[in-house]
């Protein structure tokens, strides 16, 4: 990895959208709240804000007093002048009394000021879709055609069952809802997949990393995990940590309160196990492994300069990845641009990938591009040096290269055969033994 870094001390202060800027564009904001879905009001931000600086000022007039006062009760003992010094004495006295009011009443204003400054989404890119869902989602374009089948076909469930793959009743005696059991060549496959988007990646200039899984709080809220999608992670009660839902959080993290050289984009990828407590999909494809508790990713991070026009060019370029590895996997798929009812708070411009899925009838999500401007970096502290010297904030982008065991599923029913085989793609096939094919138990035995 050619980036050179210098370690900052921790900030003191939160680093989130400027309150200068949210100012200056409190309609934008407050628009991209109401887009996403994020209940905060920007005006009660700012006129807590105004509060907050006011009480600020108090307390700094009256500490700057203080000090003044201090220094004549010090010349006055010098002096000898008792009575004068009697009298500064009493009016000093009095000043800390009316800053220990002062302070008592900036606390709970500089706290909700803070909690609602952590609500504040990134704004949306200028060709981001309005929406209300990902009903709402514009379709870009379609790659690959799909299937038609002149058979009766099965799921993916039915097909991992038929080939000995998939065990989700076993998954669940053990682990419960949403849980399932990779075996034998299920297994493989899901290796597979990971292991060719990592080479994918390597090929591409990424740097791989094992990261931590288990993070602390301050890694979810910086990279705009938290506060809004808390009720999506599984805390390690009484650690102060969580198990992540993606490696995005750990790259990111990787670089913290940290100076970056970006002249060069910072290309960090990650293999690792991703865990999700999926709250509000109650019922929502709860057949499979379309929505499980556990599975494994292969992401893709990028750090690059704070230039619109270079972090659209990586937005284009991971997305780029995403699709080759799907033509790789000889998979249909189509590119949607993410409307803003779809879109979480730090996202500033995002495509999704949809692959097809024949028991489904239609495309399903198994890609994710997410451009995010400066919002994670400033949360984080993660700043590099402009053209000038100056200290700016970097652009982070992500994407997933592949998500399994949820990519199995076009992956077997879109390969699979008359004859109950199923067809291994030529990319897949060195990861595989060499194999072209899963047959069933019975077909090996007429071999």
């Amino acid at each position: 990895m050619r980036a050179l870094f210098v370690f900052l001390q921790p900030k003191e202060t939160v680093t989130m959208l400027e309150m200068k800027w949210i100012r200056a564009h409190a309609e934008e904001v407050q628009a991209a709240a109401d887009g996403k879905k994020i209940k905060i009001n920007i005006r009660t931000l700012l006129d807590r804000d105004e509060e907050r600086r006011a009480l600020l000022q108090e307390s700094e007039e009256g500490r700057r007093l203080r000090n003044t006062l201090s220094a004549d009760i010090g010349r006055l003992m010098q002096a000898g002048n008792r009575e004068q010094e009697k009298v500064l004495r009493a009016q000093v006295k009095q000043i800390n009394e009316q800053l220990e009011q002062v302070e008592a009443r900036l606390a709970p204003v500089q706290e909700e000021v803070t909690k609602l400054q952590w609500l504040v989404p990134n704004i949306v890119s200028p060709d981001t879709p309005n929406g209300l869902s990902d009903a709402d989602n514009v379709e870009l374009r379609r790659v690959g055609e799909v299937p038609t089948f002149e058979y009766n076909t099965k799921d993916h469930v039915e097909l991992g069952e038929l080939h000995d793959l998939i065990d989700i009743p076993r998954g669940v005696k053990i682990g419960g809802t949403r849980s399932y059991v990779l075996k034998g060549a299920g297994l493989l496959l899901h290796r597979a997949v990971q292991q060719l988007a990592l080479d994918l990646l390597l090929k591409h200039g990424f740097t791989p990393m094992e990261v931590p899984l288990m993070v602390r709080e301050d890694a979810l809220v910086n990279t705009g995990f938290f506060p809004t999608g808390r009720d999506q992670v599984y805390e390690l009660e009484g650690e102060n940590k969580w198990l992540v839902g993606t490696s995005e959080v750990p790259l990111v993290s990787y670089y913290a309160d940290e100076i970056v050289d970006v002249q060069e984009p910072v290309r960090l990828a990650a293999v690792s196990t991703c865990f999700r407590s999926e709250v509000g999909s109650g019922g929502r494809d709860v057949r499979g492994l379309y929505r499980v508790h556990q599975f494994a990713k292969v992401e893709q991070v990028i750090l690059c300069a704070p230039d619109a026009e270079e972090s659209e060019r990586m937005l284009q370029e991971i997305t780029g990845h995403a699709e080759e590895l799907l033509q790789l996997l000889e998979l249909p798929y189509r590119v949607v641009a993410v409307c803003t009812g779809d879109m979480s708070q730090k996202t500033y411009k995002q495509y999704d990938i949809e692959t097809w899925m024949p028991s489904r009838g239609a495309y399903g999500e198994t890609h994710s591009s997410s451009n995010l401007h400066d919002f994670q970096a400033r949360r984080s502290n993660i700043r590099c040096l402009d053209a000038e010297g100056k200290l700016v904030y970097c652009h982070t982008l992500n994407n997933t290269a592949v998500a399994s065991p949820r990519i199995l599923i076009p992956l077997l029913e879109n390969h699979q055969q008359e004859d109950g085989s199923i067809h291994i793609p030529a990319a897949l096939r060195p990861y595989m033994g060499g194999a072209e094919s899963l047959i069933l138990p019975e077909q090996d035995e007429v071999k």
